[in-house]
């Protein structure tokens, strides 16, 4: 009875419109209080443990090397490098603004980041150029949602803190996959373009073809630093963001020279605020998945599944449409950190690798990021646009079946996901 209370005060909580963090905490707060008060006094051990994590030290510090490398001139020199591959190709912009957030994803780890920075920039040009609005809108959004799959990623670090998985391998694992919803993109792109006659760029490249080249390689020597030190164990994930921060530091005060003290103090300021929002989330989530441990719900849910007749492939898909599902209410990093711990083990059981199991997570909760609701990088583009969200969703569908397609080729097809880990570590 007390189990069903839990459920139903988080349920009670969210409908409200209490913050997702302490909804976990407020339910397992009730539960502890209904089952044995003394319980209340495991909540700040419970709080403590769920941040103790070494891993943890590197998302702060990632969020922080993307926030630097944004002030410091990164976004509109990777626009020109993109524009400058892309020049030759019908729908131009479009395919730039795909590229850009393939390049900048691999940059900040972080979806909306590359919403709000491409999209600022980008969805206005397109306009003026030609590109109707909705188009605009609709690839900006459903391009960013590569940000959180090709490394780094932060909903990565926070998957391997809950599962103990290398970072390495999961950076690793997530490469293919993100390049491939990159590439489909891309064709979708064109295919809409020359349906549509949209032209080829005609924005004016800044600067010489050698300047853009080189500038567009000290931006992406970022990221496949960051890959090659976590992946062949030269540094931790923690030591590599450390290096990422300084790198950030140096290519934008003396390289690009556009990064100000003022840009240093709003980056700090703004990677305090998202990372204590992160840090709340992850200790009260904490809370509820020990009161769900106790009760052996893990096991229970493994339990009937195994003694069922359901097909594997039926369960792999069901459990795909459960993180699609999940992912139109809640944001990337607590579904992550709730049905994490939950449902790996059963997964494994399955046969399902954790690489696998985490990859299906990142890319389906991608997905998330642009259905309503909740989805962060819907609303960021509708702010930038001025469509609704509903309009912004209906734009980005046709791009959002290219990460559809992937999610079920890292499903079934677990050579997606792992034969780089298996190849490189």
């Amino acid at each position: 009875m007390t189990l069903a209370i839990l459920f139903i005060a988080l349920i009670a909580f969210i409908l409200v419109g209490v913050p997702i963090g302490y909804s976990l905490g407020g339910a397992g707060i009730i539960y502890f209080f209904l089952e044995n008060p003394t319980f209340l006094m495991t909540v700040p051990q419970r709080v403590f443990s769920g941040l103790n994590s070494y891993i943890l030290i590197a998302m702060p510090l990632f969020m922080l090397s993307g926030e630097l490398m944004n002030h410091g001139g990164l976004t509109k020199r990777l626009i020109n490098f993109a524009l400058l591959i892309c020049k030759p190709f019908r729908g131009g912009l479009g395919e730039v603004n795909v590229v850009a957030s393939m390049i900048f994803g691999g940059i900040t780890g972080s979806s909306v980041a590359d919403t709000s920075a491409l999209g600022s920039i980008l969805i206005p040009d397109m306009i003026k150029q030609g590109y109707s609005e909705d188009f605009s809108t609709g690839v900006t959004v459903a391009s960013s949602t590569v940000g959180m799959i090709i490394p780094p990623s932060i909903p990565m670090l926070m998957f391997a803190m809950i599962s103990g998985v290398s970072v390495g391998k999961l950076f690793m694992g997530g490469v293919i996959p993100g390049i491939l919803i990159g590439l489909f993109q891309l064709v979708v792109v064109w295919v809409v373009s020359e349906k549509r006659g949209y032209h080829k760029i005609q924005a004016k490249i800044e600067g010489g073809k050698k300047k853009v080249v080189l500038d567009g390689m000290v931006a992406l020597l970022m990221p496949l630093m960051i890959l090659i030190f976590t992946t062949f164990g030269i540094t931790t994930a923690s030591e590599s963001a450390a290096v990422a921060v300084v790198y950030a530091l140096v290519v934008g005060k003396f390289v690009y020279k556009e990064l100000k003290w003022k840009h240093i103090t709003a980056a700090l300021k703004k990677t305090a605020i998202m990372t204590a929002t992160i840090m709340i989330i992850g200790g009260f989530t904490n809370v509820f998945t020990y009161i769900l441990a106790i009760k052996q719900v893990p096991q229970a849910i493994a339990s009937t599944i195994l003694n069922s007749s359901i097909p594997i492939w039926l369960i792999f898909l069901l459990f795909d449409l459960l993180v699609l599902f999940l992912g139109t209410f809640l944001d990337v990093v607590p579904c992550i950190l709730l049905i994490g711990p939950i449902f790996m083990p059963v997964m494994q059981t399955l046969g399902m690798t954790e690489i696998t199991f985490g990859m299906i997570l990142v890319v389906g909760l991608a997905i998330g990021l642009v259905t309503p609701p909740v989805g962060m990088c819907l609303n960021v583009g509708s702010k930038i646009s001025g469509m609704s969200i509903i309009q912004v969703f209906k734009a980005s569908a046709p791009f959002l079946i290219c990460n559809l397609c992937v999610l079920l080729l890292v499903t079934f097809v677990p050579f997606v996901s792992n034969w780089l880990p298996g190849l490189l570590i």
